[in-house]
């Protein structure tokens, strides 16, 4: 049997829209064993994916903790893996390239691989057109890669929704991202919230752990799990059961737009919507110069035509 490894480090929206790529992979190489590399941030994801049979883990230590270095070495030598996609194609996977697999087939943008990829991730080109490009490169069919579909991370969240007095239709909203990038926020999701509710629509929402604080006086239903959030599985339940998603340029909003559920994302400098293939037949985007300066009445438009489409 053959044996694939597969690197995706992260991060969540870049996890989720690798799924595509993922199956197509799995299709060219039916009868080998599908081994993923990542964090593990990202384990449980990949532990549920159909695509993959089996998860190793990568702490992303410093290179100069040589222990670890080696350690992690030992583990990908042993494996004896027969093909590496590299769909991190970072520094440190061309890192491993030269230094732990330099003589096993790999396809990516390390410098001296056998299946190099032409382009080395130019910032005008979408995110999944990349991997697209990396697998024509390596000889793989593109059959799945541009659209991936991961209604397989949806579990059944009807008893919550229940208990949280949802049994209905409803909007959700997600109104935070990651505390890094706060500039991507949106600043008025509780004004937009309260108008849709006085309109007659049903709001949740499904906080994280670093939005806690933030969810309990937001209008509408919160949903959260036995933590006091919602985890990945939970989020992607809620997500798939929406009528429709509004979203800032977070990964929750691409874990919508590839569950195809009908939305849209704002967006504001940082990066553009094709730059990152959220983009979808069910799922836009408004990008702004300034989200602070993007109205809640354009933002209720958008959703109101969309919703009368």
């Amino acid at each position: 049997m053959q044996r694939i490894l597969v690197i995706k480090h992260g991060a969540f929206g870049d996890v989720i829209q690798a799924d595509g790529v993922l199956r197509d992979i799995r299709a060219h190489h039916k009868e080998a064993e599908i081994v993923m590399l990542t964090t593990p941030a990202f384990r449980q994801i990949f532990d549920r994916s159909p695509h993959v049979d089996r998860v190793l883990l990568d702490p992303r230590a410093p290179r100069w903790r040589l222990d670890l270095m080696r350690k992690l070495k030992a583990m990908l030598v042993a494996e004896k893996f027969d093909m590496v996609y590299d769909l991190q194609n970072t520094p440190r996977t061309a890192f491993y390239f030269r230094w732990f697999l330099p003589n096993t087939k790999w396809s990516g943008t390390a410098k001296g691989c056998s299946h190099p990829h032409k382009a080395i991730n130019p910032k005008s080109i979408p995110a999944i057109e990349r991997m697209v490009g990396q697998l024509q490169d390596a000889g793989v069919p593109v059959v799945h890669a541009r659209t991936p579909d991961v209604s397989w991370m949806a579990d059944d969240v009807s008893t919550l929704l229940q208990q949280a007095g949802v049994t209905g239709k409803y909007i959700m909203l997600i109104p935070g991202c990651s505390a890094r990038h706060p500039h991507k926020r949106w600043p008025h999701y509780e004004a937009l919230a309260r108008h849709l509710i006085s309109e007659g629509h049903t709001i949740v929402t499904g906080p994280g752990p670093d939005e806690i604080p933030d969810a309990y006086s937001f209008p509408g239903a919160v949903i959260k799990g036995p933590q006091g959030f919602i985890k990945w599985f939970g989020l992607a339940g809620l997500l798939k059961g929406a009528s429709f998603v509004v979203g800032n340029d977070t990964g929750p909003s691409h874990l919508a737009s590839h569950l195809g559920v009908p939305g849209f994302a704002l967006f504001g400098p940082h990066t553009t919507a094709e730059r990152t293939s959220i983009l979808r037949s069910n799922f836009s985007a408004i990008e702004v110069p300034d989200l602070a300066a993007l109205p809640l009445e354009r933002v209720l438009g958008e959703i109101k035509a969309r919703l009368a489409a």
